[in-house]
């Protein structure tokens, strides 16, 4: 009989697997929007509904799923969530006008989802002070993002867009047969049937929930939406090819997938607000810098007019998004660390509502991208709203966070003083 330490190991393999399958999936309009577009002359507003449509449903299925993962357990839900998306993946190959792209894209969403339900699978076999990195390795599977970019573009090129759809539908059936026989259920980690939904929602008047899902909609959000949005970038940008932008655009996605593990560490040893503190003060100079439009600008001078240009090249502007996309990882493991700290009977229902918001941002953003470079024609507008959200969540953070722990510490600095 496999010890409880091996099954543990063996749920967080199998469930960063496929996790990484399904987030490939979620990805996938990522590339393949980019030649539906120009097959369907589509304006940048609509490219960013069709490429964030999956999130929607991906965000919104999160709370029930995380509730059912606490009432029935992460093995079956996981296992029928997956086995659910197999035919809408398939039908993406066969639609043809815009309407059926979306369509199709709200019931492969539901593929997103599949973090809420491993997040809190993987934590419940482990003992609190392993919990961050438990969730840091399966939330590695976020490089999913980064496989489809390294992947799909040479299918498309060799095969056309649509067999990406068909290749991915055999891929996550494979997948979830083997998830199946590569992990375990207890039953103790279930919440029991006693409990109703009205208990498990009790947490949700906690303003700490709130606060998280504002954390999450940037470092996760944010990640989607930008993972979704930097292929198109580079070639409108940059003018590169499909393959060569998506390549560029994967040094964005790989930290932020893979090094969720090392946030996942760094959150144990350090706490969940030290680091998410950071991450945000480091996101928000990654956006500064990231904000500023190629500028070309005329100085008179005494010997005539001088032309200068100002703005980021390819390599500086990778160099930034590298730096971002690390930060965004360690980011996504702090504030479920906080989670896991604040909520450990309940991990399934909060994880659940914080992802959901963190999965919003991610729907919304890429469309809010889009309509600002048809209102302003300015392609780093998508990351001016960017560090507008992020100066919001440090502001909030200071005043909620920061204040009342400076607070705490003067008042016992004060009591040591009075006892000496």
């Amino acid at each position: 009989m496999a010890s409880q330490e091996y099954k543990a190991w063996s749920v967080v393999t199998a469930s960063t697997i496929a996790f990484t399958v399904c987030f490939m999936i979620w990805m996938m309009f990522a590339v393949i929007g980019i030649p539906i577009k120009k097959i369907l002359d589509l304006n940048e507003t609509q490219f960013g509904l069709l490429v964030a449509t999956p999130v929607l449903t991906g965000s919104l299925i999160r709370l029930p799923l995380g509730m059912w993962t606490d009432k029935f357990g992460g093995r079956i839900v996981f296992f029928v969530l997956m086995l659910s998306t197999i035919i809408p993946i398939y039908m993406i190959s066969q639609a043809t006008a815009f309407w059926q792209f979306l369509v199709t894209g709200l019931f492969v969403g539901v593929a997103g989802g599949s973090f809420t339900v491993g997040i809190s699978y993987c934590a419940r076999w482990f003992p609190k002070q392993k919990q961050g990195t438990a969730m840091g390795i399966f939330g590695a599977g976020n490089t999913g993002a980064a496989i489809t970019k390294l992947v799909a573009p040479s299918i498309v090129v060799a095969y056309g867009w649509a067999m990406v759809p068909q290749m991915y539908a055999v891929l996550m059936l494979i997948t979830a047969i083997l998830f199946w026989f590569f992990s375990f259920t207890d039953p103790e980690h279930k919440v029991g049937k006693a409990v109703t939904v009205r208990e498990q929602l009790a947490a949700l008047k906690d303003p700490r929930v709130w606060r998280y899902s504002q954390y999450y909609s940037i470092v996760f959000g944010g990640y989607v939406a930008l993972a979704l949005w930097m292929t198109k970038y580079y070639v409108t940008e940059y003018h590169f090819d499909l393959t060569h932008a998506a390549l560029m655009a994967a040094a964005f996605s790989v930290p932020g997938g893979v090094l969720r593990a090392v946030g996942g560490y760094f959150s144990d040893k350090f706490g969940a607000h030290s680091i998410t503190w950071w991450v945000l003060w480091v996101s928000l100079v990654c956006l500064f810098f990231l904000s500023y439009p190629q500028t070309e600008f005329t100085i008179h001078t005494v010997t005539g007019p001088s032309t200068y240009h100002v703005g980021l090249g390819p390599i500086a502007f990778t160099i930034i998004m590298f730096t971002l996309g690390i930060a965004f990882a360690i980011g996504k493991a702090s504030v479920f660390k906080y989670i896991s700290d604040d909520y450990p009977k309940n991990i399934g229902v909060i994880s659940g509502v914080v992802g959901l918001a963190g999965g919003m941002g991610g729907f919304l953003m890429p469309i809010m991208f889009g309509a600002l470079v048809d209102l302003t024609g300015i392609r780093s507008s998508a990351f001016m709203l960017m560090f507008g959200v992020v100066w919001v969540s440090l502001m909030w953070m200071y005043w909620t966070e920061v204040r009342p722990l400076d607070a705490k510490r003067h008042r016992k600095l004060q009591q040591a003083d009075t006892l000496e």
